[in-house]
């Protein structure tokens, strides 16, 4: 798998390296929100819109990309949707409010939304080492960019509020250009995609139950890092390190924990395990907010919860939904982005209202929920369990999804298959 995933064409490389770029925009403010509050004389609460703006738009975009997508291509819509970030991040370190940057945060969400819902398929498509190979190459560049982004964000940070931004909008660049002349041109799918599509797949209950869950989940994570920051105390590159140690426990457990537990004990124990887990220690982070080495622990040791959490609950979905996965993923992101857009908004209320304990017990009460939520669908994941594990063929799924030849991709499911031990 390894020797496979550094033999790729230049364009799998230049779109992965986006993404990379792509994910570090979650955690890249992170070490520089006590900085915006204190040099722009905002209110915790209000640097939380930060969050809220960029997620929310992400969400309610994703409703519209693959409308997009479906009539201009994948290459358009990704080459798009990095100008957009580009274009928004550099503009967030110009200004000197903290209304502009959230302003620009809601315009750089627009981008991710458009580059997120795109990427994947394109990679997809391009990548050598079939369809699993491509799967574990995406995560791969997702773990590293949730990773680093702190870190950069940290480093840069500490020079002033406004690096990471630019920081971003050159790195964004250099991927746009990348992805440009690297990525031969993309046919539209087979299929336009009407922008009711990911509203109208809510009406099944099994994306339905992964939905909701996904959302009380996202509002105890997002609880945590809009706020866990602020108790810390701690400079932006103490902070950027204290969030690399969590992002690079996403990272690893996103690829290789996640996996080994779902072979172990499938899907839904798996994520009972992981959101039971999650919920402790967010309960911990209320309970002892001001005892910051215990506050500092929980938040990296949160990371294995996270990792092994996006990658099941992905997965899951993917498995579960009875519509084409581009609608499915389009209706999850959209689900999902709205409550971690909420949760800093409405936690920043909380905190306004009573104090900084309330918030993160209260997103360890929604991710409990959540697993409640998850355990009225136990059947579905058992039976999807057991549809990952069997060697259907999916090569006229995969092939009409990406835009590739059916003939081909067969191919490459039969060798892999043979492979199997």
């Amino acid at each position: 798998m390894r020797s496979t995933l550094l033999k790729q064409p230049k364009a799998v490389f230049a779109v992965a390296f986006a993404c990379v770029v792509s994910f570090m925009g979650i955690g890249l403010v992170d070490p520089i929100l006590p900085a915006l509050s204190s040099q722009l004389h905002a209110s915790p609460s209000q640097v939380s819109l930060l969050f809220t703006s960029y997620l929310v738009v992400t969400a309610v975009a994703m409703l519209g990309v693959n409308w997009v997508s479906s009539r201009i291509g994948p290459k358009r819509t990704l080459i798009t949707g990095l100008a957009v970030i580009v274009v928004f991040s550099a503009l967030a370190g110009l200004t000197d409010t903290i209304g502009g940057i959230v302003g620009f945060r809601a315009g750089w969400g627009l981008g991710n939304a458009m580059f997120i819902a795109t990427s994947l398929a394109v990679i997809v498509a391009s990548a050598s080492g079939g369809f699993a190979g491509a799967i574990v190459l995406y995560e791969a560049a997702l773990g590293l960019g949730i990773a680093a982004g702190p870190l950069i964000g940290g480093l840069l940070g500490d020079i002033s509020w406004r690096g990471p931004f630019f920081g971003v909008a050159a790195l964004m660049a250099i991927a746009l250009i990348a992805t440009v002349t690297l990525l031969d041109k993309t046919p539209p799918p087979p299929r336009k995609i009407a922008l009711s599509e990911p509203l109208l797949a809510l009406r099944h209950r099994p994306l339905l139950t992964m939905c909701i869950t996904a959302l009380l989940y996202n509002w105890g994570f997002f609880t945590m890092l809009g706020y866990a920051p602020y108790p810390m105390e701690l400079s932006a590159i103490q902070l950027g390190f204290v969030f690399f140690g969590w992002g690079l426990l996403v990272a690893v457990f996103s690829i290789t924990g996640a996996p080994w537990l779902q072979s172990r004990f499938g899907t839904a124990r798996s994520l009972y395990g992981a959101l039971g887990a999650f919920a402790v220690l967010l309960l911990l982070i209320g309970l002892f907010t001001d005892v910051r080495w215990l506050l500092i622990t929980c938040v990296i040791l949160s990371g294995i919860m996270v990792g092994i959490n996006n990658t099941l609950t992905t997965q899951a979905v993917m498995l579960v939904s009875p519509v084409e996965r581009p609608i499915a993923s389009a209706t999850y992101g959209f689900v999902r982005f709205i409550g971690g857009g909420l949760a800093p908004f409405v936690a920043g209320k909380m905190v306004d209202r009573w104090n900084i304990h309330v918030p993160f017990v209260v997103g360890a009460g929604a991710v409990l929920l959540g697993v409640l939520v998850l355990s009225t669908g136990h059947r579905m994941l058992t039976r999807a369990d057991a549809q990952l594990s069997a060697p259907h063929d999916v090569s006229g799924e995969v092939a009409d999804e990406f835009g590739g030849a059916p003939d081909a991709i067969d191919t490459e499911l039969q060798h892999e298959r043979a492979a199997r031990p």
